[in-house]
Order: C-alpha cells, then sequence, then structure tokens
C-alpha cells in the first residue's frame, strides 16, 4: 500500500489530562462486551527532561515509584543545561576528555548512528545553534551568530572511548544537544527495567510526546493512542486513534515550543544545515517504530525531511510507519501506517 493524503477530521472525544503535556495523548480501550473487566492499572508521575512524565502500570504496584527514580538518574545526566550533568560537562571541557556514565556513552554510540543514517537532517551537535536561541524568553539569535555557530555543528567530531567511559568534541567549540533522542532512549531504558526488575505485565509510558508499550493490555486488546490535532485550538483535539500491541509512538510538532516576534513565529526544531527554525511542509509528524530511541530520532528527522521525503525514509525502514499532519490541514501516512497501526 503506498502513501495516502486525507482531508484531515477532527474529533473533540478527547480531552487532555491537566498534567500531561504529551503530544500523542494516551486512550484507555474499549474492550469486547464479552471480555473481562480489565484490573486497574497502577499509576505514576513525575517532572523530568523538562516535561511531565507519566506511568500506567499493570502488574507491579511498585513499579511507577522505580520509574521516577530511573528517570531523574537519566534527567542528572543528559540536563544540557545542568553544570553537573555528563552531556554540560563534555560542552564546558573545550576538546578535553569528559569521564561519563555509561548510559552516556551507550546513548551517545545510538545518537551518533542515528546522525550518519539521518544525512544530514538530525546532528546532536546542534547544541553550538540551539543554546543561542530562547524560546522561552521568545529571543532568537543574529544571523552573524548563528552563521558563526554553524561551523561547529558536526556529529563526526564526537569521539567515545567505550573502554575508559570518555567522550570528547574534537571540535572545542562545538556543543551536545540531545534533546531529539534523549527521552526515546529513556523509554527504551525504562521497558528495559519493568521487563527486568519488576512484575510488570504491561505498561503504558508517557514522556512528553514520546509513547512506550510494554506488554500486553490484561484483556488481550491493543494500545490506543490518540494523534493529537496540531492545527486545533488548545491542542484538546484528535485526528484519530493508532492500535498498537508494541512499540513506541513518538510525535514532533511546530507547536512545543514557539514564539513570534517582527509578525515571524519561530519554532523549536531546528535545521542542522541552516541554523534556522526548519521550513518544512509539517505541522507535525508520529513515528511508530519497535525503538522509542529510532522513533524520537525519526520524528525530528521527518519533520526536518518533510512528508514527501519523510514517507520516503519511513517506508525503507523495517517496521517502521509515519504519520504527518501538514501546516494546511491534510494529512499523509507512509505505506505502512494502516497495516501497523489501525488507524481510524
Amino acid at each position: 500500500m503506498g502513501k495516502t493524503e486525507n482531508p484531515m477530521v477532527s474529533r473533540r472525544d478527547l480531552v487532555r489530562g491537566g498534567a500531561c503535556s504529551a503530544l500523542a495523548l494516551m486512550l484507555s480501550g474499549c474492550a469486547r462486551p464479552d471480555a473481562p473487566a480489565p484490573k486497574k492499572p497502577v499509576t505514576g508521575s513525575t517532572f523530568a527532561f523538562d516535561t511531565y512524565c507519566t506511568f500506567s502500570v499493570y502488574g507491579d504496584g511498585a513499579a511507577p515509584a522505580r520509574l521516577a527514580d530511573a528517570c531523574a538518574h537519566f534527567d542528572s545526566l543528559f540536563d544540557l543545561y545542568d553544570e553537573r550533568s555528563d552531556i554540560a560537562r563534555i560542552n564546558a571541557a573545550a576538546g578535553m576528555p569528559v569521564h561519563v556514565h555509561a548510559d552516556t556513552v551507550d546513548l551517545l554510540l545510538a545518537a551518533k548512528a542515528c546522525c550518519e543514517q539521518a544525512d544530514g537532517l538530525f546532528d546532536i551537535t546542534i547544541g553550538a545553534v540551539s543554546t543561542l536561541w530562547d524560546f522561552k524568553e521568545g529571543k532568537r539569535p543574529s544571523p552573524e551568530a548563528i552563521a558563526g555557530a554553524l561551523p561547529h555543528v558536526d556529529w563526526r567530531g564526537i569521539e567515545i572511548d567505550e573502554e575508559a567511559l570518555a567522550v570528547r568534541l574534537a571540535d572545542p567549540q562545538a556543543k551536545l544537544d540531545l534533546g531529539g533522542i534523549a527521552k526515546g532512549y529513556v523509554a527504551d531504558r525504562l521497558c528495559d527495567l519493568l521487563r527486568t526488575e519488576t512484575s510488570a505485565t504491561g505498561a503504558v509510558l508517557s514522556l512528553g510526546g514520546n509513547i512506550a508499550l510494554f506488554g500486553e493490555k490484561p484483556n488481550g486488546e491493543p494500545w490506543e493512542t490518540g494523534i493529537r490535532d496540531p492545527n486545533g485550538p488548545g491542542g484538546d483535539n484528535v485526528v484519530g486513534t493508532a492500535r498498537v500491541r508494541e512499540g513506541s509512538l513518538v510525535t514532533s510538532g511546530l507547536y512545543e515550543r514557539v514564539f513570534e516576534q517582527g509578525g515571524v513565529t519561530y519554532w523549536h526544531i531546528l535545521d542542522p544545515r541552516t541554523g534556522e527554525p526548519v521550513q518544512t511542509d509539517v505541522a507535525s509528524v508520529t513515528v511508530l517504530s519497535p525503538s522509542s530511541t529510532a522513533a524520537d530520532a525519526l520524528s525530528t528527522t521527518l519533520f526536518v525531511a518533510g512528508s514527501r521525503r519523510g514517507s520516503e525514509i519511513a517506508d525503507a525502514l523495517e517496521d517502521t510507519a509515519a504519520y504527518f499532519i501538514l501546516q494546511d490541514g491534510r494529512t499523509v501516512e507512509s505505506a505502512r501506517w494502516q497495516e501497523l497501526t489501525s488507524f481510524s
């Protein structure tokens, strides 16, 4: 089945929970009339990675607290703006090697692989440019500042010594920014924790726009996730529901962090080739992948690529699909989106 374009139909049958700022919204499934009532999950939440993280776990009442502790651990390693974190220390080392946690090495190895596959559309050394932008205060850097930082965006300059657990940036002015992949990596590690250290039988983990699905629902039904309408007022509408049994759904959208200046709207997803907010036909893209790490990096990559090239990239990857909502309200599905999600 090839990619399709459809007019987008907004629905008002789901309202976001007050604490949930996720781009993809978890829906409770509807069981068959003859199915037994599902057991209730134990829920928990924490604030990490500059977003609310929520956990809904079946089979282990202590698991949400374990997940929250793990989030705090990873946040302490990867927070770009915490001078004690591994990432901040690497950025401040001016080209000198820095001893880091094994989890940081693991993430950076995965991130470098994603950068290589993205062919310039995704680069974790975008920090040289992204730190010049202030989306909270609504300030953009000068064109001269961007032009001066761009030569320092090149993931190939990341040197990793796996044995010594040391990381070095060959360019002293380069800076890491793992905002486009860290939450996906963490979601995968949280699923590993559930699998190996708890008795959980199923779970939905929401880290901002990253949804990771673990195990099975008690009633045997697929997990259901609503896809937010990025063009709708208030962010309370969904355009449809994806039904999947495993994997991760990650959404990137131009509405996440934006500001307007001089009549121009700027959003936080930057093009590594220009240092400016990406020029794209896409308002949001949702990626389904067995790996949340891959889905996270891909959602940014496909957003930068645009719907046409982005669909081709998704189609070339096994067990991967993407759903694009365009700025003009139309939608585009990659070839396997319906097959893998039963989206409606």
